[in-house]
């Protein structure tokens, strides 16, 4: 059991069922009356913010969450299939448990899945991954007036902006936390 006292961002809690984030943290002592421990939380299966207020001496169970090092394998309709690294068992995600890890997965890529009750929760992909472009509009040298960039699909099928240089082939490093373009690979 953690005490409410205790909790720190980062910190990963049980509530009502359901694994929690704590994504901030502010002990309140006020005037009158008690302290009181202020919070806010991420549902980590629907990603919804909610903000709580606890006493400082509640107790709250830790999140009984698991972490599994696994490889995207391929892409079977709307699931992704990944192999567990240590026991080589085959599993599918869904596109929706997924969300927006999907558009940033190759082949052969190694991940860590968060599961919780056997059930996934969610991926952490790495920070950068390296992507070839696709498909994009040539640069029309001396046109920075739109801002100096330009749509480009990747190999993954996602779309992000790119700079007025960056030609079809070119691999670049893609931020998978925005969703934006980093650099040349």
């Amino acid at each position: 059991m953690i005490l409410s006292n205790d909790l720190r961002p980062g910190n990963k809690i049980e509530l009502d069922g359901a694994p929690y984030l704590v994504m901030e943290y502010q002990h309140h002592k006020p005037g009158k009356g008690g302290a009181m421990v202020r919070t806010k939380l991420r549902n980590l299966r629907t990603g919804a913010l909610i903000d709580r207020t606890f006493r400082p001496d509640e107790k709250l169970s830790p999140a009984s969450l698991e972490e599994r090092r696994a490889q995207f394998l391929y892409r079977q309709g709307d699931d992704y299939i990944f192999m567990d690294i240590k026991t080589y068992e085959q599993f599918g995600v869904t596109e929706t448990q997924l969300g927006k890890a999907g558009a940033y997965l190759k082949e052969e890529m190694e991940v860590m899945i968060l599961f919780y009750h056997e059930e996934v929760i969610g991926v952490d992909l790495p920070i950068a991954v390296e992507l070839t472009v696709l498909e994009t509009e040539p640069g029309v040298r001396g046109d920075t007036v739109s801002g100096g960039s330009k749509p480009a699909k990747l190999e993954t099928g996602a779309v992000i902006q790119v700079p007025l240089f960056i030609e079809v082939g070119t691999r670049i490093r893609v931020d998978t936390r925005t969703g934006t373009y980093i650099g040349r690979a």
